[in-house]
């Protein structure tokens, strides 16, 4: 009967694990993060537009990420799993030359929303693409 029982729990962890994002070219790695809103105090004189050129619209599940993490594979539109939030984000913008290892978290018009998340320690795991 033990034997019965490890083994479902096998299987059981195999299936949830199967979900994440990931084959070989799954990566994981710790950022700071932090959120933005689309206010012309936070961003530039075009607040919902990301720096490749997206129309950014609250609602929508999207980072800006440290100019050096794009040379580590986080390039525009990488999908992106954030520690303590559900669901996929998408980069659509890219940060400051100022920043490293650091992703802003898009929060739209939310003010309040972005100042709760404030800065915190965050694992990410993304899916490397293949040039």
């Amino acid at each position: 009967m033990n034997k019965l029982c490890n083994l479902v729990l096998i299987i059981a962890a195999l299936f949830l694990f199967s979900g994440c994002i990931g084959d070989d070219n799954a990566v994981t790695m710790k950022v700071t993060s932090t959120a933005y809103t689309s206010h012309v105090d936070q961003t530039s004189a075009h607040p919902f537009l990301g720096a490749w050129g997206d129309e950014l619209k609250p609602g929508m599940k999207c980072i800006a990420v440290s100019r050096d993490l794009i040379a580590k594979g986080l390039t525009h539109d990488t999908k992106v799993k954030i520690e303590g939030l559900s669901g996929e984000y998408l980069i659509k913008d890219k940060m400051n030359k100022r920043w490293t290892n650091k992703i802003d978290i898009y929060m739209g018009l939310d003010t309040k929303a972005a100042k709760d998340w404030g800065k915190r320690e965050v694992t990410i795991i993304f899916e490397k693409k293949d040039k």
